[in-house]
């Protein structure tokens, strides 16, 4: 019997990518035609004159990939790009999934239920949970609300689907200490929320990419959640901090700002910048990522797929030393 689940899991697949020039859409095209998938990859003539996308494209095309020209302002070619495949995965830019990224993937899923074929659709979520967000503060809380509202038109539907909660990616999270204004590791000072010991969950996203890839062709992953926690990948800030002293070599200043003054602070803020804000303190105060445990209906990554050998923090950081 295990034999044959094996063989089931190891089946290749016609796997669309939609959003495959983004920031993970390009690494999940990577990770399908790695897995030997015979993997397509949406054109939308909305590039334009856009030569970085289109030359991305084509190294897709030099790698055995399909493109295949649609566009969400003609649904029919969209469906016609669905018919052609077994999944589809939705890599949709969302930098706090702004009612344009809604509108689209809502065509998406139409387009998926007019064509009728669809084995698995996971949409462009890869963050935290919105199903366990009800109560999250009014800044950054229309992000989940928003993405609740694709969940119940995919189930609305009757698509067979997979939601991926990534948590943290670490090229926005870890390589910058958890800082909310640089992308690289602060030299002198770090802000540490709290008392920087509630625990958070860091992932690559070169392996969060094969980890979606993965659960978007495996039969147990079927209408379910997966949560992509590597153990060794769960840790406080504080943690993460000491990782990056002990490889440079240099301690830094600790200033520490309270629940309060954190949330002071975001009234000053633009729109977007208090969604994400907002998705910091939920993660850094609330403990979102780590407050529960996963149960019936859920699966978790590093579990299901031991052969992903995935990166750790220590190593990640690495590269900026």
């Amino acid at each position: 019997m295990r034999i044959k689940e094996n063989r089931k899991r190891g089946k290749k697949m016609r796997v669309l990518v939609v959003g495959g020039t983004g920031y993970l859409g390009k690494r999940i095209v990577k990770a399908s035609l790695l897995e030997g998938h015979e993997t397509y990859v949406v054109q939308r003539p909305e590039i334009g004159l856009d030569i970085e996308k289109l030359q991305l494209l084509l190294s897709f095309k030099r790698q055995g990939a399909i493109l295949v020209p649609a566009s969400f302002s003609d649904i029919q070619s969209l469906v016609d790009a669905v018919k052609r495949v077994d999944v589809v995965i939705s890599a949709l830019s969302g930098v706090h999934f702004r009612s344009h990224s809604i509108l689209l993937q809502l065509k998406l899923v139409e387009a998926i239920q007019a064509a009728g074929n669809i084995k698995r659709f996971l949409p462009s979520e890869y963050g935290i949970d919105p199903s366990r967000m009800g109560n999250a503060i009014e800044q950054g809380r229309d992000t989940f609300d928003q993405k609740m509202v694709i969940r119940k038109a995919i189930e609305e539907a009757n698509i067979p689907f997979t939601y991926v909660s990534a948590n943290c990616f670490a090229g926005y999270f870890a390589a910058n200490l958890s800082q909310m204004e640089t992308l690289v590791p602060p030299t002198h000072q770090v802000t540490v929320y709290g008392d920087g010991n509630v625990k958070v969950i860091y992932a690559d996203e070169d392996d969060i990419a094969r980890y979606v890839v993965k659960a978007a062709t495996d039969p147990r992953t079927l209408n379910k959640t997966v949560y992509i926690r590597p153990p060794q990948n769960i840790l406080s800030q504080r943690e993460l901090i000491q990782i990056w002293e002990k490889l440079s070599g240099k301690v830094l200043e600790k200033i520490s700002v309270s629940a309060q003054d954190f949330l002071a602070n975001i009234k000053d803020l633009d729109e977007a910048q208090q969604a994400g804000a907002g998705h910091f303190y939920e993660i850094f105060f609330k403990g979102c990522l780590t407050n529960f445990e996963i149960g019936e209906g859920a699966e978790e990554a590093s579990k299901l797929f031991p052969e992903v050998n995935y990166t750790t923090m220590d190593d990640y950081l690495k590269i900026f030393l």
